[in-house]
C-alpha cells in the first residue's frame, strides 16, 4: 500500500531529474493544460510531475486557479474540448469572462459570440489530495530552475536540511547544469547532507569526505551528529572521516573569522576616517574643539533621509507643530536608486551650510578662547538634536539602501557586503580629495598660509576671515559625507552623531592633531583592533581568571565584547598618548589662537 503512495512522488523526482534535461518542445502551461485535459487523476499527477524543477512562473499561477476553482473545461458543439480560465470561479459567472487558456482570449463560441458561463456548459476541472500534493511537490521544487540565483540556492539549501533522500536524484542532476558557483556550491553541500542520512558505510564516509572538501560551516552540526552515531555504532572509520572533516572546517572558520574581522576592521575604519577627517581639519588645522561636528554628520544623514523621499512618494515633516509637506517625484526602479548619487553632494553641501553658519554665528568671536568655544559648540549641539526631534521625531527614521549597496560578495564563506565595500572605497577617494585640495589648489595654499602663520598670510593680503569660513565649512561638509554613508549602515536618529564623535577625537589625537595621513593610520588602526577585540575576546574571557582581584569581573565584562573592546582601546590610546603626547606625527605651525 505504501509503495502505491510513493509512485506518484517517485514520478514527480523522476519529472524533475528529466525536466534538467534539454527543454521540451512542450512549454509549462502548456503541460498544465494537458495535464487539466488528461482521462483520470493518476494521467493527471504524472503529467503534473513533468513541471518539477521547471521554473516558469505561470506553473504556480495555473496551480493557483486550478486550486481555487477557476478552471474549467468547455465541450464545443463539434465536441472538442478547451481549458477555460474563469477569474473568480462559479461565484463571478455572472460577471466573469471566461477565457481560454489555449488563445488567452475571451471563450467565443462556433458562430464567433461570446460565450456566457453557466454550469452547464461549463466542467469544473476537480482536484483533490493526491493532486494537490502533487502540485505542491513541484511547487516546493520550482524554484530550482528560477533563473534568480538567489531563489536556487535557497531551494537547494531547504533540500538539504530536509533530509528528503527522494530529491536525492534531482540535486544530483541539478548538480551538472548549475553554473553559479555558489549554488554549485552549495548543491554539493546539499547532496552529502542527503548522504549523511543513507545507511551505507561508504556512502556516509564519501558524503563526510565531501564536507570536509567543500569546508561545509552549515553542515558542522550534522558531522557532529554523525560522529556522535559512528561512536555509539563503533564504526571506527566513519568516527576518524568526521573528526578529520570537524578538524578542517575549524581550520577553516578560523580564516574566515580572521579575513573577516580584517574586512570589518577596514569598514570600521573608513566609517571613522571619514567622520574624523573632518574634525582633523577643524580641530587639527583650526584648533577649534567643535562639539557640534557630531550633529554635522546628523545633517548629512537627514539630507539622505529627505533626498530619498523626494525620490520617492515624499515626505511630511511634523516641523515645530506644522505638517510641512514635501511632494515627491514618485521615481520607481533605477530612477529612485540613484537618490544616494544625489545625496552625497546634497549632504555635503548642506553640512558644509550649516558649518558656515556656525562659524559665522558664534565661532569667529571664540577663536582664542578653546573653553568657551568647547562650551559653545556643545550647546549648539544639543540645540541641533533637539531641533532634529522637533523635524524628524524621536524615533529613528529607515534610509533603505538602493539595489547596488544591498548585496554582497560571498568568497569562500567570508562576506563582504557591498555598503561596506563602497565605504571603504569613498573614504580611500574623500582623503585623495582632501589632499588634492589642500595642497593642488588654491583654497588649500590659503589654508596653509594661514593655519601656518596667520598673521603673517593676513598681512600678505589673504582674507583670513574668509579662508576661516571656508575652512570650517569645508571640515563640516565632510561630516555631512560620513552621515550620507552611515545613513546606508544603520539607522538614521538625533542621536547619531555621538556615536562617533567620541572616537572622532580619538582617531585626531591618536594621529597627530592636523596630520592627514596620522588621521588615516589611525582610523584604520583604532577600527582593526576594535573588531579584533570583539572578535577574540569571548574566546580570551576564560584566561583572564589569573588576574588578582578583578579575574571574575574581567571575564564578566568580556563577555560583552563590544563594551569591553572600547575600554581597552581607550586605555591602550591613553597609555600611547604618554608615550607619544602629539600622537603618531606631531604637526609643528601656528595655529588661530597662537
Amino acid at each position: 500500500m505504501k509503495f502505491i503512495h510513493i509512485i506518484p512522488r517517485l514520478l514527480i523526482y523522476a519529472g524533475a531529474v528529466l525536466a534538467f534535461q534539454p527543454l521540451s518542445a512542450q512549454s509549462a502551461k502548456e503541460t498544465v493544460i494537458e495535464a487539466m485535459l488528461a482521462a483520470n487523476d493518476r494521467e493527471k499527477r504524472e503529467i503534473i510531475g513533468e513541471l518539477a524543477g521547471d521554473g516558469d512562473p505561470v506553473i504556480a499561477e495555473l496551480f493557483d486557479a486550478w486550486k481555487a476553482d477557476e478552471l474549467f473545461i468547455y465541450t464545443t458543439s463539434e465536441g472538442d474540448r478547451v481549458p477555460v480560465r474563469v477569474p473568480g470561479g462559479r461565484d463571478a459567472f455572472e460577471t466573469a469572462e471566461p477565457y481560454s487558456l489555449l488563445t488567452d482570449a475571451p471563450l467565443v463560441d462556433a458562430a464567433g459570440a461570446a460565450v456566457m458561463p453557466t454550469r452547464d456548459n461549463l466542467d469544473r476541472v476537480r482536484h483533490n489530495n493526491r493532486l494537490r500534493r502533487a502540485m505542491k511537490e513541484v511547487l516546493d521544487l520550482i524554484d530550482l530552475g528560477s533563473p534568480d540565483p538567489a531563489k536556487r540556492l535557497q531551494a537547494v539549501q531547504t533540500i538539504g536540511f530536509s533530509r528528503d533522500l527522494e530529491k536525492l536524484p534531482i540535486l544530483q542532476k541539478r548538480l551538472t547544469v548549475e553554473k553559479d558557483s555558489n549554488v554549485h556550491q552549495a548543491t554539493r553541500q546539499s547532496i552529502a547532507l542527503l548522504q549523511l542520512s543513507q545507511d551505507d558505510l561508504a556512502v556516509k564516509i564519501a558524503a563526510v569526505k565531501e564536507m570536509e572538501a567543500i569546508h561545509s560551516l552549515s553542515g558542522y552540526d550534522a558531522l557532529l551528529a554523525v560522529q556522535s552515531e559512528a561512536q555509539q555504532a563503533k564504526q571506527p572509520e566513519l568516527v576518524a572521516a568526521a573528526t578529520k572533516a570537524l578538524a578542517a572546517i575549524d581550520r577553516h572558520r578560523s580564516v574566515v573569522d580572521f579575513v573577516g574581522t580584517i574586512f570589518r576592521g577596514l569598514s570600521l575604519g573608513s566609517i571613522l576616517l571619514v567622520v574624523a577627517l573632518g574634525l582633523a581639519i577643524t580641530f587639527g588645522l583650526m584648533g577649534v574643539i567643535n562639539m557640534a561636528h557630531g550633529e554635522m554628520i546628523a545633517v548629512g544623514a537627514y539630507t539622505t533621509y529627505l533626498v530619498q523621499n523626494v525620490f520617492g512618494a515624499g515626505v511630511v515633516i511634523p516641523a515645530f507643530g506644522l505638517s510641512v509637506s514635501i511632494p515627491g517625484m514618485n521615481l520607481e526602479g533605477w530612477a529612485y536608486s540613484l537618490y544616494f548619487i544625489a545625496a552625497i553632494p546634497l549632504s555635503f553641501i548642506m553640512a558644509a551650510l550649516v558649518g558656515i553658519a556656525l562659524e559665522r554665528g558664534i565661532i569667529q568671536f571664540l577663536y582664542r578662547r578653546p573653553l568657551e568655544s568647547l562650551l559653545a559648540t556643545w550647546g549648539v549641539s544639543l540645540v541641533l538634536q533637539q531641533v532634529f526631534r522637533l523635524m524628524f521625531g524621536a524615533n529613528n527614521v529607515q534610509v533603505s539602501s538602493p539595489a547596488y549597496l544591498s548585496g554582497n560578495w560571498t568568497v569562500a564563506d567570508i562576506v563582504f557586503g557591498w555598503n561596506r565595500v563602497f565605504v571603504i572605497g569613498f573614504a580611500v577617494l574623500i582623503v585623495f580629495g582632501v589632499w588634492l585640495a589642500l595642497n593642488k589648489t588654491s583654497l588649500g595654499l590659503l589654508i596653509r598660509a594661514v593655519m601656518q602663520n596667520r598673521g603673517m598670510a593676513s598681512h600678505m593680503g589673504v582674507r583670513t576671515t574668509r579662508v576661516n569660513m571656508l575652512t570650517f565649512g569645508l571640515g563640516s561638509g565632510l561630516a555631512g559625507l560620513a552621515g550620507a554613508f552611515l545613513s546606508q549602515i544603520g539607522n538614521v536618529g538625533p542621536s547619531l552623531g555621538q556615536s562617533y564623535i567620541v572616537d572622532s577625537f580619538m582617531v585626531v589625537v591618536v594621529g597627530g592633531v592636523g596630520n592627514i595621513l596620522g588621521t588615516v593610520i589611525s582610523a584604520f588602526g583604532i577600527g582593526g583592533i576594535d573588531q579584533v577585540l570583539q572578535q577574540y575576546l569571548p574566546a580570551w574571557a576564560p584566561g583572564l581568571g589569573w588576574v588578582p582581584l578583578f579575574g571574575s569581573f574581567l571575564q564578566n565584562l568580556a563577555q560583552d565584547s563590544s563594551v569591553f573592546g572600547k575600554i581597552l582601546v581607550l586605555a591602550f590610546i591613553i597609555l600611547f598618548l604618554q608615550w607619544r603626547p602629539a600622537g603618531i606625527f606631531a604637526t609643528r605651525g601656528r595655529q588661530l589662537e597662537d
